[in-house]
């Protein structure tokens, strides 16, 4: 069934990475080489199968959004991956940011706070083929304590600024990519954590992300 899904779809994976990634500067190879292989329309709502491939986010349900490929593949860079870590995913979405993280890494903890996206999330990942990955209900401005910590950090949602949480359960030498800003505009903030749990702090380049919701990060009312 998956194979029939496929047919035609390879192609477009391929240019996707050329023309929008690899041409915009994304160097690592291990970035590239998954997200020419991994299908994204399955990650997408049927209605929009035909756009899955374009440089652009779009919706999935519940005022939730899949990341443009290039967000994806920056912010996916940014944390180095190199095969043997455990990260955390704040923001699961429909499940292609982790499908992509849990082809790179040992494991991948992803929280979600919108209930009925889980499901939806887990049946994609399972779809392709994955299953190094735990998947939360909760509120990710408090991360996930019990599975720290993590040696890299990736926050899909925009928070109005760095969750204290989240910082705590980064390991030491670990690597935290979160947008970072106001409502309308952030800052993608790369934050390293070196021994003794000194901060670096580089702002990589503008983005817009949906809010992210919960105790360190928007309230609901602050979002009228």
């Amino acid at each position: 069934m998956l194979e029939e899904e496929l047919k035609g779809w390879q192609e477009l994976a391929r240019n996707m990475v050329e023309t929008q990634i690899a041409r915009r500067g994304i160097k690592d190879k291990r970035v590239l080489q998954v997200m020419s292989a991994l299908p994204r329309h399955l990650f997408v709502p049927s209605r929009l199968k035909d756009s899955a491939y374009d440089d652009t986010p779009l919706p999935i349900g519940m005022g939730q959004t899949i990341s443009q490929p290039y967000m994806v593949a920056l912010m996916t860079e940014l944390l180095a991956l190199g095969g043997g870590e455990k990260v955390l995913e704040v923001g699961t979405g429909s499940g292609y940011q982790a499908a992509v993280l849990c082809k790179l890494c040992r494991e991948v903890c992803t929280i979600e706070r919108v209930k009925e996206l889980i499901p939806i999330a887990e049946e994609n990942l399972r779809k392709v083929g994955l299953s190094n990955f735990k998947i939360k209900y909760g509120d990710g401005s408090l991360g996930w304590k019990e599975e720290s910590p993590f040696d890299a950090i990736i926050v899909t949602a925009a928070a109005p600024k760095l969750p204290q949480s989240l910082v705590d359960q980064l390991a030491d030498g670990g690597r935290l990519v979160i947008p970072v800003g106001d409502r309308y505009v952030q800052d993608l903030l790369l934050v390293s954590k070196d021994r003794g749990d000194e901060l670096k702090k580089e702002v990589v380049s503008k983005c817009v992300f949906v809010p992210l919701i919960g105790k360190e990060g928007w309230k609901g009312d602050e979002l009228r």
